[in-house]
């Protein structure tokens, strides 16, 4: 069988525990995905069967979107909850303060990987790194936020809506807005929304996949 299978990937779960999923669930001898989400995050998982796992690289390099909810005031090691908080801040802000900081962010920007990611360093991933307190060297890349707009405002909390080009960190873009709004942040949660053309709510829950059979999947795939 070839084709798209679109997962709304519950939090908790790697990208890879869905793709090991599905291939021992249904018995498919080829599965990948098209873009990493973090076990934090929850949403749009591109899943690729047989040959759809050629168009990977193609896939992977589309825009994204993406809902996140952040904290101000703390700072994570990991940037998001799960971290070790770092400093903490009182943050004056208001929706005003907020959107004028994140219209500095829209267009091409320079972000440095964030040490808890996955992106390798001589064969590594630099969370391995991080866990053993090694801090690497990292370059800046250019990426490009497209769209970056306050959807919720809260004292303690505000969420964004966000889209971007492909290998956009949306934590170190929440910690490095933290630092402009002069207090730190941290994400308290992150939902891919769309990954180029596919939409979540096309998408179909780990639990109907795993109440479901081999014929039940045919309904849910996309033919390429």
């Amino acid at each position: 069988m070839d084709g798209i299978l679109l997962v709304d990937k519950p939090r908790g779960m790697t990208s890879h525990d869905v793709v090991d999923f599905i291939r021992k669930k249904f018995g498919f001898k080829k599965v990948g995905h098209a873009g990493t989400l973090d076990p934090l995050a929850t949403g749009l998982l591109v899943i690729l069967i047989g040959n759809a796992t050629k168009k990977s690289e193609h896939l992977r390099g589309e825009d994204k979107a993406y809902t996140t909810t952040v904290k101000p005031g703390v700072t994570t090691d990991t940037g998001d909850r799960y971290g070790k908080v770092l400093d903490e801040k009182d943050c004056d802000i208001n929706p005003e303060k907020i959107t004028k900081v994140l219209n500095r962010f829209m267009g091409e920007i320079e972000q440095v990987p964030p040490m808890f990611s996955a992106k390798k360093h001589k064969g590594k991933r630099l969370y391995e790194y991080a866990r053993k307190g090694i801090e690497i060297e990292r370059k800046a890349r250019k990426v490009t936020i497209k769209k970056l707009e306050l959807i919720h405002f809260g004292k303690s909390e505000f969420s964004l809506e966000i889209k971007c080009s492909k290998g956009t960190y949306i934590r170190q873009l929440a910690c490095d807005i933290g630092e402009a709004l002069g207090c730190g942040a941290h994400i308290t949660g992150l939902r891919r929304t769309r990954s180029g053309s596919f939409n979540v709510d096309d998408s179909i829950k780990i639990d109907d996949l795993n109440k479901g059979s081999i014929d039940n999947i045919h309904e849910n795939i996309i033919r390429i």
